[in-house]
């Protein structure tokens, strides 16, 4: 029966350890603020894609199960679809003997996303709140404002207002990312009007995430600048930076080797305890 006492917690924990981490905070710069609003949306009948990318960074296997952004739209819009890609940092899958047609792809998303849901698709839910029925920005990116080298620096089309709408999205079968540097693409698809994704704090500042180097900034390109990004900031700004309003949710999955010598190791203990009651 000592025995047995024993190993029921050792199974438990081995169980467990063995599982992924449910709930982790992944990321959080949810800090809306409102210096910039920048459009970003799938293709579509009505519009040519526009994708905007901020940055996070994983340093475990990340299973991302939920994401969370906020933007502007036009007053009683409805959503028709949103998409989420995953781009990781260039150089990868992308290609590096082109020239590009941008002053740098140093620290850009790479040229194609490395996976991507599809609310029309089924492959994700999401929800609405309204934050704000009349929030303005003091710049933003719109469509067509986007312009390869030498006429990329436009400083921007000027101030917004809009409804200040925050989406909270579920993935139907989460992002399986490996560690490494990911850039984090929403999308929004309107029934009229265009969707603006809102900048926020920098250096991050949400709850729940240790802010990181290097944080890099928010780059944006669209159908006719592709595969080309440009700095939102730097290259089209020009003279700033800025990071969007985002987080992400998912599971931390613990290395199986590391799980495995942890319960080893505990049963081991168990064991010799056991020996010496007996």
């Amino acid at each position: 029966m000592r025995n047995r006492g024993v190993a029921i917690p050792l199974l438990s924990l081995s169980v467990m350890l063995a599982g992924p981490v449910l709930g982790d905070v992944v990321y959080n710069n949810l800090t809306p603020n409102n210096s910039i609003g920048i459009a970003t949306r799938p293709d579509s009948a009505s519009g040519f894609e526009i994708e905007t990318a901020d940055d996070f960074l994983l340093g475990a296997p990340t299973a991302i199960t939920s994401a969370s952004f906020v933007g502007l739209e036009v007053p009683g819009a409805t959503v028709d679809n949103v998409v989420v890609e995953i781009y990781r940092v260039f150089p990868a899958d992308s290609d590096t003997t082109r020239t590009p047609n941008v002053p740098t792809r140093v620290n850009s998303p790479s040229d194609v996303a490395f996976d991507s849901r599809d609310s029309a698709a089924g492959e994700l839910s999401f929800t609405t709140s309204v934050l704000d029925p009349s929030f303005s920005v003091l710049n933003s990116v719109q469509p067509g404002g986007i312009h390869p080298q030498p006429n990329n620096l436009t400083t921007g089309n000027g101030p917004l207002t809009g409804e200040e709408v925050q989406f909270n999205v579920t993935f139907a079968t989460p992002f399986d990312l490996p560690p490494d540097h990911y850039f984090f693409v929403p999308q929004v698809l309107l029934s009229t009007g265009q969707f603006y994704w809102l900048s926020a704090s920098r250096p991050i500042s949400g709850p729940g995430t240790t802010p990181f180097l290097p944080d890099l900034q928010t780059w944006t390109r669209d159908a006719r600048l592709d595969p080309d990004w440009l700095r939102v900031g730097a290259d089209i700004v020009g003279g700033t930076t800025f990071n969007n309003a985002f987080s992400l949710n998912g599971n931390v999955v613990p290395e199986p080797v590391s799980t495995v010598g942890i319960v080893i190791g505990l049963a081991f203990i168990g064991y010799r305890r056991w020996r010496a009651k007996s």
